[in-house]
């Protein structure tokens, strides 16, 4: 066991120390107006997120499992439905879609970015496919551009799951933006993470963020006991609003940081022997959430790093439609093999914007001891 100092996948203390003393007045603030729910920042909030997104409206919600589900229910996705995704996401996005009484259908991811592969959408299409609904995984856009046209021959529209793509751009537009309407996660270890769960719908299609805050609010109507669709409680408390405020507009900022630390990473890991390392798609900008190279041996390097005091993590160690919690979907082994192998082989390294680049160096040199490149790289 290494005595060397610890590497965490993320350090929130770090982050809040930069920005402590924001964040402590805005709590204040609220604490002081005891407005926990609805108040003042929730609004102002959502009026900087959508701004930060290019779009026009936005709607905060609880958490991002419950931004997908009520986005898919405003679209009026339910039983009989089918919606188009990947299983190479985590749970949440096929979960929205079995709670919508609608089915998944799963397609296979690109090799190289992991995102959904727009050559096999269409063939995915059926008379029951209500919605496309591709996922930026780790930080990467999907390929808006082809999976767009698609859904525009079809008349589908495009729900982006931008959990993990705070800020990630395509040819200069932000997610968010990219698709009719884009749900995203603030859970803490986000680019842009709450105090607690907190999640929002963006678009620019007012009146659909007018139905998702309708459902979300116990499907009200003019006042508070006039309800008239079947909703649910999913708000954005106004604490984490508060919160979600002040590091807003840290946001980019911290993007450019995470985007220099996996540029380091690169620098010290390109041309290792059996690491394949995330590259962005041509006019793709990542929002490098997570860095996550690709490692024949992947559970051999993750037991080295922990010995030696690095922490890494697996997204994800089993694609979605191979979970028994979608089990009706019907999916099997052998459905998706890329996604299969990527199930295998992905660990994601530690990065945050705190990370010490010598710590960077660190982990890389770790990384290529163990794939007996350390010699020929000295």
């Amino acid at each position: 066991m290494s005595d060397a100092r610890a590497v965490p996948m993320v350090d929130l203390k770090a982050q809040y120390q930069r920005i402590q003393a924001d964040v402590d007045a805005a709590l204040a603030r609220i604490l002081e107006t005891t407005q926990f729910i609805k108040g003042e920042d929730c609004g102002l909030f959502e009026q900087e997120f959508a701004a930060f997104c290019g779009v026009s409206r936005a709607c905060g919600v609880a958490n991002g499992t419950d931004a997908l589900t009520l986005a898919l229910k405003a679209y009026g996705i339910g039983p009989g439905n089918e919606v188009v995704t990947v299983a190479n996401t985590f749970i949440a996005t096929g979960e929205a879609i079995l709670l919508n009484g609608a089915r998944p259908v799963f397609v296979d991811v690109d090799e190289q970015t992991f995102t959904m592969d727009a050559t096999r959408v269409e063939k995915a299409l059926t008379a029951r496919t209500r919605l496309i609904l591709p996922v930026h995984l780790y930080g990467h856009p999907a390929d808006m551009g082809a999976i767009g046209d698609i859904a525009q021959r079809h008349g589908l529209p495009v729900l982006e799951d931008a959990a993990q793509a705070h800020g990630a751009e395509l040819q200069g537009r932000r997610t968010g933006g990219l698709g009719h309407a884009a749900c995203f996660s603030f859970y803490p270890g986000k680019n842009l993470g709450a105090f607690g769960d907190a999640g929002a719908v963006a678009s620019n299609d007012g009146a659909f963020i007018a139905r998702v805050r309708q459902v979300a609010n116990h499907g009200g109507g003019a006042n508070k006991y006039d309800n008239v669709v079947p909703g649910t409680n999913s708000r954005l408390d106004t604490i984490q609003a508060a919160v979600l405020r002040v590091k807003l507009r840290h946001l980019d900022r911290w993007n450019q940081e995470r985007r220099e630390r996996a540029a380091a990473y690169t620098a010290a890991l390109g041309g290792v022997p059996n690491v394949t390392l995330p590259k962005e798609r041509e006019g793709a900008r990542s929002a490098w959430h997570l860095y996550t190279v690709r490692v024949p041996d992947r559970d051999g390097l993750q037991a080295h790093l922990k010995a030696r005091g690095i922490a890494t993590a697996v997204h994800y160690p089993r694609p979605i439609h191979l979970q028994p919690a979608m089990a009706a979907a019907g999916g099997r082994p052998g459905d998706l093999p890329v996604s299969e192998r990527l199930s295998r082989e992905v660990l994601c390294l530690p990065l945050y914007p705190e990370l010490p680049l010598a710590d960077v160096e660190r982990i890389a040199a770790e990384v290529r001891a163990f794939c007996g490149a350390g010699a020929a790289r000295a």
